[in-house]
């Protein structure tokens, strides 16, 4: 993780295009209360700009589960392990737009990006290589969010329940209960 803080063209593309700010995660701390249902630990180490957070799961290193907490009350696996995280928010910055798209809504989602930010794949590039990461290799936008979809309604996921002040579980950050 010191790359995401460190080097400006990690900095750059995860501040302001996958909006993953990672230099000062103290600077927002979750509400208090706001906990893991099974009591394992919540470590936030990175931040929206809304204030939304992004936390580890448990005990270790950058392997362990990413469950981001939102200020308006959901919270929802995202990642197994930073890698991971990365890798999405580098081919799909507009993640959180996903759930509930069909493949056209996406698409016009991404072309809105792409609209805002004609030199996203430089941009993304740059930030991948900065990472040690060839572009290249980088999983489709298709695939990882698949793959977010999957992580979203399996077993790990319900481990990563997040609950509230008031002792209820957050909403889910997608639903489930729906095709997407």
């Amino acid at each position: 993780m010191p790359v995401l803080a460190t080097d400006n063209a990690a900095i750059a593309f995860f501040a302001a295009v996958a909006d993953l700010e990672a230099t000062d995660p103290a600077s927002h701390e979750l509400e208090e209360g706001v906990r893991l249902a099974s009591g394992n630990r919540l470590e936030q180490f990175a931040r929206a700009g809304t204030g939304d957070a992004f936390c580890f799961v448990g005990e270790g290193g950058e392997e362990r589960p990413v469950v981001y907490v939102s200020l308006d009350g959901e919270a929802g696996l995202v990642a197994l392990g930073l890698p991971e995280l990365v890798r999405l928010c580098l081919v799909a910055p507009w993640w959180r737009d996903a759930p509930g798209r069909t493949p056209e809504q996406l698409e016009a989602i991404e072309n809105e990006y792409r609209s805002d930010l004609p030199d996203l794949d430089r941009r993304r590039d740059r930030a991948a290589r900065a990472l040690g990461i060839d572009p290249t290799e980088l999983p489709s936008q298709a695939t990882a969010l698949a793959r977010l979809k999957a992580l979203s309604r399996g077993p790990v996921a319900k481990a990563c329940l997040v609950v509230g002040y008031e002792g209820e579980p957050l909403d889910p950050l997608f639903d489930t209960t729906h095709a997407w």
